[in-house]
């Protein structure tokens, strides 16, 4: 089966399995997003929502965040893996939106990837959910899950997003990224997994791809 065709099937059942999936980090606009995001690194999206409450509860925007001591704040985020760097960049970044945009995050790729702490990945999450731009953020599970399906043979998640965003309708990127989000969470893990009962990996992968899996 060719690239094209799998992906037509794939994009078919996940389009009826998560037609409208949910963000799942909770948030109330673009800049507390942008903090969920960056807290998310190396965190499941579980703890960041346990743990974001009490940071914006604490402060909610960038002028009130910029005014917080990054002491108190990585007290406040220290649930979260890395939270002396993360800490650090939530103030830098704040601060900086203050200077430069009057407190508000900027809808705009290259202004948000110049901010402390944010990367591409991140900049395209809230791009994508923030201010619907057409955006396909793909991380450690999505570029797993490409390569199992068959849909890229890529060696970093920069290359899976540009195969992943030439298989696909520009349209369909930024529901496409959160449902293939929740299938990997509901039925295709990175361990333990079964590819032959996957309902997308038992007709997606291929029979080298099923023996390394089995070996794992």
């Amino acid at each position: 089966m060719k690239r094209a065709e799998k992906a037509a099937r794939i994009r078919a059942q996940l389009h009826e399995l998560y037609p409208d999936p949910p963000i799942p980090l909770d948030h109330t606009d673009p800049y507390t997003l942008l903090i969920a995001v960056l807290l998310s690194a190396q965190c499941t999206d579980k703890k960041v929502n346990e743990v974001t409450p009490g940071l914006f509860a604490r402060a909610n925007n960038a002028h009130d965040m910029a005014q917080v001591p990054t002491e108190e704040i990585r007290q406040l985020i220290r649930q979260c893996g890395l939270s002396p760097t993360k800490a650090k960049n939530i103030r830098a970044l704040s601060e900086q939106l203050v200077d430069e945009y009057d407190g508000q995050v900027p809808p705009d790729f290259d202004a948000l990837e110049d901010l402390p702490g944010v990367g591409h990945k991140t900049a395209s999450v809230v791009m994508a959910q923030s201010f619907g731009v057409p955006a396909f953020p793909v991380d450690t599970h999505i570029h797993r899950l490409a390569a199992r399906w068959g849909l890229s043979k890529a060696k970093n998640v920069e290359q899976t997003e540009r195969d992943l965003k030439a298989l696909f309708a520009r349209e369909d990127w930024n529901w496409l990224h959160l449902a293939i989000i929740f299938f990997g969470r509901e039925h295709c893990p990175a361990r333990g997994h079964d590819l032959e009962t996957c309902p997308i990996c038992s007709w997606s992968a291929t029979k080298a791809r099923k023996l390394a899996e089995a070996k794992r």
